[in-house]
């Protein structure tokens, strides 16, 4: 079982989508605000766990995670086009743009390929091995869940410690198309990956 919980940490708390937007809320200075985009990451990975873990992998054939990842695509450049206008004026932090929401925690995990890519050798070969079902399967999920909306949470704590720092607004400017650039470039990776591939494969 400790294998379980290793693979998942593995997997949930290298660099990311997910945990990159967290990285730059936090030397955005928008760390409280964050509690809610790591709550809907947990609440997918949730999803994902018990959906596959009850259904099977069977719900996740090839056409459908070709969808999951266009879209999936799409929002990710929808929030580093967001990360990329926002304000790094220091002197109006209440007049801040919320850069992340639960909203976007959610609809970004759920249409994160990785993270269906990730859940299913948990939830298809970990859990039976390790006689994981019924009641168990949702103490487990439960658990998992709570382990993957503490990954951007921790990356947040790193950014709000980075931005504790840095005082000059011109440089988070910076930072944050650093950001965008970073999450449109992980955005074609995706894509390249498990649209462009798959769909060039079958033609």
């Amino acid at each position: 079982m400790l294998a379980i919980v290793a693979y998942a940490l593995d997997v949930m708390y290298t660099p990311g989508p997910v945990n990159l937007l967290g990285l730059n809320v936090g030397i955005n200075g928008q760390a409280r605000q964050s509690v809610g985009f790591c709550l809907g990451v947990g609440t997918a990975m949730l999803a994902y766990l018990l959906v596959l873990g009850w259904a099977g992998a069977a719900w996740i054939d090839d056409d459908a995670l070709v969808m999951v990842s266009a879209l999936g695509c799409s929002y990710i450049i929808y929030l580093a086009y967001k990360i990329a206008r926002a304000s790094s004026n220091f002197s109006r932090p209440a007049h801040a743009p919320r850069l992340v929401s639960y909203r976007d925690g959610l609809v970004m995990q759920l249409l994160n390929p990785k993270a269906i890519v990730a859940t299913l050798p948990i939830t298809t070969l970990q859990f039976p091995a390790a006689g994981i079902h019924g009641l168990s399967l949702l103490v487990w999920a439960l658990g998992l869940a709570m382990l993957a909306a503490g990954a951007p949470g921790s990356y947040v704590v790193m950014g709000r410690l980075v931005g504790q720092r840095i005082k000059n607004p011109a440089i988070v400017k910076r930072f944050n198309g650093l950001m965008a650039g970073l999450l449109v470039a992980v955005a074609f990776s995706i894509g390249f990956e498990h649209v462009w591939l798959p769909l060039t494969v079958r033609g």
